[in-house]
């Protein structure tokens, strides 16, 4: 698992991405145990309603809370290992320093696009908790849980982005980025 910081990324900013690294690891392991809960949950689903005829109006919305926290949680880490898909027809058409700026570019409209999201999950959150609203199932969970779970994944995201975007634009990122070329080859 890589686990190592950015060598471009600001001075300042370090504290917060050695956070993200703490906090990354701590979620893989929380998404991890979700998604065996969602997998046990579903299971369990299948064998009582066709073996025992029992009712399961809770599993399937259970197993949806888990996948949803694993999937928004995780974000973050996948993103750290930059393993989110991205188109890579242009990436060697251009010369470096139009890819240098291309690339940093998406990382500014994702972060941008991030931040708007998570923002909009916390207000959605908001307004679950404040009005208490629920799922309209007959076991009738808070929505808080899924939306609160979506605004954390997003907020998480959003931070990693921005510390990768601000080392992308560091002045320095341009002589790290050398330097490993000059490694590899």
């Amino acid at each position: 698992m890589k686990t190592d910081l950015d060598p471009a990324t600001p001075r300042w900013l370090m504290p917060l991405a050695r956070l993200l690294v703490v906090i990354n690891r701590v979620m893989v392991v929380l998404g991890m145990f979700a998604l065996l809960v969602a997998a046990g949950v579903l299971t369990y689903s299948v064998i009582s309603r066709y073996v025992m005829q029992a009712s399961t109006d809770w599993q399937d919305e259970a197993a949806v809370f888990c996948l949803v926290g694993a999937t928004f949680l995780c974000g973050a880490f996948v993103q750290s290992l930059r393993g989110h898909i991205g188109i890579e027809a242009m990436a060697g058409l251009l010369p470096p320093a139009l890819e240098r700026l291309r690339l940093a570019l998406v990382d500014i409209f994702a972060t941008a696009f991030c931040a708007f999201f998570a923002w909009k999950s916390w207000s959605l959150f908001h307004e679950a908790w404040a009005e208490g609203q629920t799922t309209s199932s007959s076991w009738a969970p808070p929505l808080w849980i899924p939306y609160g779970l979506m605004a954390m994944g997003m907020t998480l995201l959003s931070l990693q982005l921005f510390v990768q975007a601000a080392a992308r634009l560091n002045p320095r990122a341009a002589i790290v980025v050398v330097r490993h070329e000059e490694v590899l080859s």
